[in-house]
C-alpha cells in the first residue's frame, strides 16, 4: 500500500479594524494561480504549523500580526494532486505595510461581504464565518 504523503501549511485570515469600526480582511493575488485567498504557505522543514503562519502572512502582506484563535483546518487536493493540509488562524494585523513580491502582486482589505464575493475558492470562503466569530470573541479588555 503507498504511503499518502499531506503538504503541510499554515495561514491566516488576517483582519483589521475599519475607520467605521468594522472589520476588513486582507485577501491576496497570487498570479501564479490567478487567485485571490488567505495568506498561506508550505511549512519550512521543521516549522510548525503557527511559525508559518506568521512567516507567511508577513512575506506575502508585509503585515505583522497577532495569532487569535485557530480556525477550521482546510484539507483538499492541490493542483497537482497531493493532498494539503492547511492550518489556520484569525490574525489581528499589528502593522505593516504590502509591496509586490514574486508571490503576490495585489492585497485588498475588504468588508466581509466583499471578501466572500472576492475570493477564488469555496474553501476559503467558508473560513470567513468562523473568522469574524473569533473576532468578536477575542477581546482583550480592550473596549
Amino acid at each position: 500500500m503507498k504511503e499518502t504523503t499531506v503538504v503541510r501549511a499554515g495561514g491566516c485570515v488576517l483582519w483589521r479594524r475599519s475607520s467605521s469600526g468594522g472589520v476588513e480582511l486582507a485577501l491576496v493575488f497570487r498570479p501564479k494561480w490567478s487567485d485571490w485567498s488567505w495568506p498561506k504557505g508550505k511549512l519550512k522543514k521543521g516549522e510548525t504549523a503557527h511559525a508559518a503562519a506568521l512567516r507567511e502572512v508577513e512575506e506575502e502582506t508585509g503585515h505583522t500580526c497577532r495569532l487569535g484563535p485557530a480556525l477550521p483546518t482546510a484539507r483538499y487536493v492541490d493542483h497537482t494532486g497531493r493532498n494539503k493540509e492547511v492550518s489556520y488562524w484569525a490574525a489581528e494585523s499589528t502593522g505593516g505595510a504590502f509591496a509586490p513580491n514574486n508571490e503576490v502582486s495585489e492585497l485588498l482589505w475588504l468588508s466581509p461581504d466583499e471578501a466572500r464575493e472576492r475570493l477564488s475558492h469555496p474553501r476559503d470562503r467558508e473560513l470567513i464565518a468562523p473568522a469574524l466569530a473569533a473576532v468578536a470573541s477575542d477581546r482583550h479588555g480592550d473596549d
